[in-house]
């Protein structure tokens, strides 16, 4: 099917720099065809009025545990090591796979309400995640969170589910999945699982994604027990040698930034969840100086509370301002870049989505300009980044199908949704 959208204000990036502009974008199936100009004779199946409306490219959550929506205001307030060991795991230990179907489902419908249309998840039940992205049109990134040590029954199947969930989706040459492996964090994982890890990654030819250098604590630990830092004791495993993926990157010496720069890991950033956990900020300033691809992501509801990637990408670009004394240390422009273009990059996906030119996936986002806070129209680029809420959203896309449309889900029964996760909460309470 033939898509118009006419009449919008586009958000284009080239070379580094954004503009908007009066346009139109014309999309045939999957794929965006056309941006201004359409060919002679030119008709659509379908046309979007895009009147008084910015059409952007979908945002990508890089850093995701899409199931903890579960656990949205249920352990704030709390110390890093309390959140995480007293709170979440235990109950984790509770959780089922269909809870973490539905916990998916409802941080998908939220994902799209507020302008994502990509996001990379690390999870726990296999076959559960990736059939709520299956099921929602969303596109995503997968990996089954890896736990181990050397000779470790548990390690071992862990790795063999996160294998065969992969051959079960790539035999189906799935559109919208790709897979990574995931390796928890180093506090979790010992050099010979790592190792393990990162030879099957290699043999698959797949990405890596990591916690790492998360709080002072992890740092301690792991200076106690192997005399380095997280970032070196993950390179001395080989991790770092192909596509890797690392989440946080708070606590980093000047030798871990050369080791990030020189093994192009990409890193996320996920301000929210940092800041409520009191475990810091990122040396995003001097990753930049280095050339390292920043890209952002929201982490789990569980300690962001919400699945709104514009809630960060407005602290990224404002919290290092503060924290470096500094107000030109991130851009609107390099926000809205982390959160788009270098996410696409990250993941495995540049070309595909992430910008807004012929050729990329139909992976767009309507927000509607009729508000405040657009007004004056002095620059839509700092809008984006310094007024918008995500509650503007209007329209989410992906793949050229439309999945959110003023309010209304297309692919997801948003009632069942509700209601399944409040059954799930009652259980967990008794």
């Amino acid at each position: 099917m033939d898509t118009l959208i006419k009449d919008c204000h586009v958000l284009l990036e080239k070379d580094g720099d954004w503009t908007v502009t009066g346009s139109q974008v014309g999309i045939s199936g999957d794929t965006i065809k056309h941006v201004g100009l359409l060919p002679e004779g030119y008709t659509a199946d379908q046309v979007i009025d895009g009147r008084n409306k910015l059409l952007i490219p979908g945002l990508i959550n890089a850093h995701n545990h899409s199931y903890m929506t579960l656990f949205r205001n249920y352990a704030d307030d709390l110390p890093f090591q309390t959140w995480l060991f007293d709170k979440i795991m235990p109950l984790e230990d509770q959780l089922t796979g269909e809870d973490c179907y539905w916990g998916s489902q409802l941080a998908i419908m939220e994902m799209l309400r507020t302008g994502t249309t990509c996001f990379f998840d690390m999870y726990m039940f296999i076959q559960e995640t990736s059939r709520a992205v299956d099921e929602s049109g969303i596109r995503a990134c997968l990996s089954r969170g890896l736990v181990g040590a050397d000779k470790d029954p548990g390690g071992e199947r862990r790795l063999n589910e996160a294998c065969r969930e992969m051959d079960y989706w790539q035999n189906l040459s799935h559109p919208r999945m790709s897979f990574m492996l995931s390796a928890h964090a180093p506090y979790t994982c010992d050099p010979e699982f790592l190792r393990r890890v990162v030879a099957e990654a290699r043999r698959r030819e797949a990405g890596l994604c990591v916690h790492l250098a998360e709080s002072q604590t992890e740092v301690e630990t792991i200076q106690n027990q192997y005399g380095c830092t997280p970032t070196e004791y993950m390179e001395r495993t080989g991790f770092f040698e192909g596509q890797a993926l690392a989440a946080h990157c708070l606590y980093l010496t000047e030798k871990d930034l050369d080791i990030l720069a020189s093994r192009r890991v990409h890193v996320v950033t996920n301000p929210v969840s940092n800041m409520k956990l009191a475990n810091g900020f990122a040396p995003l300033g001097k990753m930049m100086e280095k050339g390292i691809n920043i890209c952002l992501g929201t982490d789990s509801a569980a300690s962001n509370n919400t699945q709104n990637l514009f809630k960060d990408l407005q602290c990224a670009a404002l919290i290092h301002k503060g924290h470096d004394k500094d107000a030109e240390r991130i851009s609107a422009g390099d926000a809205l870049r982390f959160a788009t273009v270098n996410g696409a990059r990250a993941l495995g996906l540049e070309g595909v989505t992430g910008q807004i030119q012929p050729g990329m996936k139909a992976d767009l986002v309507l927000i509607d300009m009729g508000q405040p806070q657009f007004y004056p129209r002095n620059n839509l680029v700092s809008a984006l980044a310094y007024s918008t809420s995500g509650q503007e959203v209007v329209m989410s896309m992906v793949d050229g199908k439309i999945l959110y449309d003023d309010g209304e889900y297309t692919t997801i029964d948003q009632e069942q949704v509700f209601h399944q996760v409040s059954r799930t909460i009652r259980r967990l309470a008794s």
